[in-house]
Order: structure tokens, then C-alpha cells, then sequence
């Protein structure tokens, strides 16, 4: 393990303190704009454009950007835009059905999964619990993320650490929820993408500028045809993984639903995806700068942590903070998120739970402190055995993505049921458990939409009536 001299370690201190304490009086001074149970849980449909652009790209360009798009640069080059791609194939499909979920006031996953099929408490229950899945597994592993970084750059102890990055997450949403996170972000969002630029072009010049990275590094990774260098059969299976994840991710589709007018709802996702290129920049000239530098490392992954100990100490403290920015931002928002669905669809729908606006943001707020917390020791007692969460993506993915686009699809030609939301995501959950017994070739997610798709359409023919033609007002008059 590296880690700095004194001078760097204090140095790499009060970078991360400023860096947090900035987030945590602009979550406090945004949050005053919190009023309500819907702006703390929502924002209240306030959001202009370009906040939803950030905070969307600074909630999605977390810890996996800093450590596994790295590697990925350094052993595939360019093929790191595929991966980045397909994040905003994701986008630009949900861009499909982004109007009409911003019209409805929603506030999370299930609720459109009962307004599509009908209200029912299981119906609530199996899809609150695939919507958890994903923000909850966000936290715990950006946790472990800042633990590892940190923990290379000043030897602290992954507990210390995780301890740190918990209640960093917890001043940028315990003032205002989604309100103070998502503005929070976007300041985040913009100092993100002008330090991920910056470490870029710096980490070439650390290598001996562009020239020397295609002398020592294989043509095919920097070459145009480093796009594909990582093999179609891998685009394949990235494809099959991340579209899937990106179109059933509460925490994208939460800024959709707070976007404050309803023509931008399709923009802002677009325009997501587009700033989403640049974590490939930053990822790919990190990974090929490293590969030029030092070409053997046992574990791709390792190579971000490796470049800290190149930094000088002026840009290792600059790179502290932007670490910090990064994990932080992305762990506020899944935080805000798992909380989001805990209180909206477990306690409110599930448990009957209803209480008055000051009750409802300060069960809110217990919450946050219990799911951060609990993600923290999961962080502390599990830091290798957390790919499991890996796996808790796909079936979410699994549970939802039929029945949220086949759903409103179908919803105005046919009176769908809560039993064949009920089935389908059982499905899904089963056909996804199926295929990873089997330890399929083919991510397990698909096999689960599949056969999701397949039962909900089945259903839907054996159960649903089609919806009454609409008389038009003159001839009903007439009659």
C-alpha cells in the first residue's frame, strides 16, 4: 500500500473536508426550498433543465467510473465508449416514455407500475423491492469504492473510511431530500466534469503526451478500431447488462419525474446520455496513460489506484477532492433514493403508514440515518463479498422492465390487472434465478425479461378487457 507523506496527507484532509462541508452548506441552502413531504421526497417537479442534466450524469458517474471504466480503458482502450454507450442507449430508450411519466406525478417505480396495473399491496411490495435493488446497492458499493481509494492514498482504515463517506452522504440529503441532493449535484456535477477533463489531459501528460501512449501502447486500443478492441461478444454482454439496468433505475427516473417543465422531460434524458461521453474520456486517458506508463499490472482495476502514487502532491490533492465529489455524489443520491421508495411505497402504501407533511419528511430522515448506516456495516463487514450486488441489478431489471414499457404500452388499449403485474415480475425474478444456476453465457437479465415479457402478454390476453371506445361529447349530446 502507498500512501503520501505528511504534508499530502493533510493536504488530501482538508480538500475532502472542503469538498464536503461545500456540499453540505449547499444541501442546506437548497434544502430550505423543502417545504413539503413532495419536495423532500421528489422535489416537487421543480427542477429546471439544465439541473436535471448534471445531476443526472454527477448521480451516474460514481465510484464504477473512477475504478472499473478505468480498468476497462487500460485493457481495452477505446471500448470504453461502448460501455458508456450503452448508458446512453438507456437514456435515449426511456426518452420513449419520459413525457408521459413526467405528466403523471410520480415518485417512484412502483407507482408506476400500480398506475399502469391497478393498486395492490404485492403488487407495491415485489416492486418496491426490485426498485431498492439497485440504489440500495449503489451505496454499499461506493462506500467500498472511497474506502479502497482512500485507504491507498493515506493508509486509514476501510472502517474510518466508511464512516466518513456515510455521514458525508447523510449532510446532502438530511436537509432536503431529493431537493437538496439534486442541486447539490448539479454544482458537484459541473466541478465533475471539469476535473474528470483536467485529470484526463494531465494523466497524458504524465505518460509523455499522446505520442509516446501510441508508441508504447498496441495500436489497437487507440486506434479507431479501439472501440471495438474489447470483442463483440463482451459489447454483446455489455449491452445485454447495462441497457436493462438504465431503463429500470429509480434514481434516473426520479429527476425525470422532478423535471419542472414537461417538454424537457425527453431533452433532459438526451442530453444525460450525451454527458455521459465524457466519464469515457476521462476513463479511456486515464487506462491508456497507465497502460503506457505500466504496462504489467496484475488487475486492471488497479490501475486509478496506481496513478495516485505518480501524482505529484499539488495534483494529488486536487485529485482527492474531485474522488471525493464523485463517490459522494453518487452515494447522496442512491441514499435519497432507497429512502424514497422506503418511505413512499414500504411505510405509506404497504404498511398504511399515512402521516402530515412534518411527520412524513421526519420518518424521512430516521430512515436515511438507519439505510446509511446499514449500508456502512455491510461496506465494513463485506468489502470483497459485495458483487453480489451485481447481480441484485439484474434482477431488478428482470421484475420491472417488461411491465413498466409493455405496460404503457398496452395500458390504454387494455384494462390491465394487478395479477398480471403479479405474475410478470415473478416471472422475471424466476427466469433470472433460473439463468444464473445455469450460469448462462448470456447476462441473466434477459432471460428474466424474456420470460416476464412473455407471461405479462399472456395474462394480458387471458385476463384484460379492452378499454371502452370513447363516444365523442357531440354525438353523446345528440343521443
Amino acid at each position: 500500500m502507498h500512501t503520501g507523506s505528511p504534508g499530502q496527507l493533510i493536504g488530501i484532509g482538508i480538500a475532502s473536508l472542503l469538498v464536503i462541508g461545500w456540499g453540505a452548506a449547499m444541501s442546506v441552502y437548497f434544502g430550505r426550498r423543502a417545504t413539503t413531504s413532495r419536495d423532500w421526497l421528489s422535489a416537487n417537479e421543480s427542477l429546471p433543465l439544465f439541473v436535471v442534466v448534471i445531476t443526472q450524469f454527477a448521480a451516474a458517474a460514481g465510484g464504477g467510473v473512477l475504478i472499473a471504466h478505468v480498468g476497462i480503458g487500460y485493457q481495452s482502450g477505446w471500448s470504453v465508449f461502448v460501455y458508456e454507450g450503452c448508458v446512453l442507449a438507456g437514456f435515449l430508450l426511456l426518452t420513449l416514455i419520459a413525457r408521459w411519466l413526467r405528466e403523471q406525478s410520480f415518485t417512484t417505480i412502483p407507482d408506476v407500475v400500480t398506475r399502469l396495473f391497478g393498486q395492490s399491496k404485492l403488487v407495491t411490495a415485489i416492486a418496491a423491492l426490485a426498485a431498492l435493488a439497485v440504489p440500495f446497492g449503489w451505496i454499499a458499493t461506493q462506500f467500498v469504492a472511497f474506502a479502497k481509494l482512500f485507504g491507498q492514498l493515506t493508509g486509514v482504515s476501510a472502517p474510518v473510511l466508511v464512516a466518513v463517506i456515510a455521514l458525508a452522504s447523510l449532510t446532502f440529503v438530511l436537509p432536503g431530500g431529493l431537493t437538496s441532493v439534486a442541486w447539490a449535484d448539479f454544482v458537484f456535477g459541473l466541478f465533475k466534469i471539469v476535473m474528470a477533463l483536467a485529470v484526463a489531459f494531465y494523466g497524458i501528460h504524465l505518460a509523455g503526451g499522446w505520442h509516446r501512449i501510441t508508441v508504447t501502447v498496441p495500436e489497437q486500443l487507440w486506434r479507431p478500431e479501439g472501440f471495438t478492441a474489447v470483442g463483440w461478444q463482451q459489447i454483446w454482454l455489455w449491452a445485454a447488462a447495462i441497457i436493462p439496468g438504465t431503463l429500470t433505475n429509480q434514481l434516473y427516473y426520479q429527476r425525470v419525474f422532478a423535471t419542472k417543465k414537461v417538454s424537457d422531460a425527453r431533452r433532459g434524458l438526451a442530453l444525460s446520455g450525451l454527458a455521459m461521453l465524457i466519464s469515457g474520456v476521462y476513463a479511456g486517458c486515464i487506462g491508456l496513460a497507465v497502460r503506457s506508463m505500466n504496462p504489467d499490472l496484475a488487475n486492471q482495476e488497479d490501475a486509478a489506484g496506481w496513478l495516485l502514487t505518480q501524482l505529484p502532491s499539488w495534483m494529488l490533492v486536487v485529485f482527492a477532492a474531485f474522488l471525493v465529489a464523485t463517490i459522494v455524489a453518487t452515494s447522496g443520491a442512491a441514499l435519497q433514493s432507497t429512502v424514497a421508495t422506503l418511505t413512499r411505497d414500504v411505510c405509506q402504501t404497504i404498511a398504511g403508514q399515512e402521516a402530515g407533511e412534518r411527520r412524513t419528511v421526519a420518518l424521512s430522515r430516521l430512515i436515511t440515518v438507519v439505510v446509511a448506516a446499514v449500508a456502512a456495516l455491510l461496506a465494513i463487514a463485506f468489502p470483497t463479498a459485495l458483487t453480489w450486488l451485481v447481480a441484485s441489478y439484474a434482477y431488478s431489471a428482470a421484475a420491472l422492465a417488461a411491465p413498466v414499457f409493455l405496460g404503457y404500452l398496452l395500458h390504454r388499449r387494455r384494462q390491465l390487472k394487478p395479477v398480471v403485474a403479479i405474475g410478470s415480475m415473478a416471472a422475471g425474478l424466476l427466469g433470472c434465478g433460473g439463468a444464473q444456476l445455469l450460469d448462462t453465457t448470456v447476462p441473466y437479465a434477459v432471460y428474466g425479461i424474456a420470460a416476464s415479457a412473455v407471461v405479462l402478454l399472456l395474462l394480458t390476453a387471458a385476463t384484460a378487457k379492452k378499454h371502452a371506445p370513447t363516444v365523442p361529447h357531440e354525438i353523446a349530446s345528440k343521443a
